[in-house]
């Protein structure tokens, strides 16, 4: 899986467009750039605790029944 440290340098850009869901300061969150591979992450640690592969969201404990 890639880390921040894998990946070279990266330049932010602000592109002029008209956009309704800015804030008031007129940009948006960048939060989903840091959590992509959370999910996966969970999903492997289930698996290594429980031997069951589950590959649907949200992960329930009737799946590992």
């Amino acid at each position: 899986m890639p880390t921040a440290a894998d990946i070279g340098e990266m330049t932010a850009i602000m592109v002029e467009d008209d956009d309704a869901a800015v804030n008031a300061e007129g940009v948006k969150g960048l939060g989903e750039i840091g959590i992509i591979g959370v999910n996966a992450a969970i999903a492997n640690a289930v698996f290594n605790a429980t031997g069951r592969r589950v590959r649907n969201l949200p992960i329930r404990v009737e799946q590992l029944l």
